[in-house]
């Protein structure tokens, strides 16, 4: 995910980006949505390992559990992050004077 934001800003500085889907022409709609589903997936993971480990199933350990509620909780604050830029960069246009 993070790989896809930085190659999706550097064509917007015009720098050239080798290799994958960004040299071919990345569509900032997509990678921004395939970032909010790998979010929303990682959640998902989360909370269902929980409600296994809740439940007792004895496949699923503390320490698992942990790691993926915290790697939900990284991957959210990280696209929180994304989206206040994205805010901050729209105001700025908006506030140019033309």
């Amino acid at each position: 995910m993070l790989a896809e934001l930085r190659s999706t800003s550097g064509l917007a500085q015009g720098k050239p980006v080798q290799g994958g889907q960004a040299a071919e022409g990345a569509d900032f709609a997509q990678v921004l949505k395939s970032a909010i589903d790998q979010v929303g997936q990682a959640q998902e993971q989360a909370q269902q390992m929980t409600q296994n480990f809740a439940s007792g199933q004895e496949n699923v350990n503390l320490q698992d559990v942990m790691i993926n509620l915290q790697k939900a909780n990284l991957s959210f604050q990280q696209m929180v992050q994304v989206r206040n830029k994205l805010v901050s960069a729209y105001h700025d246009i908006m506030n140019m004077p033309v």
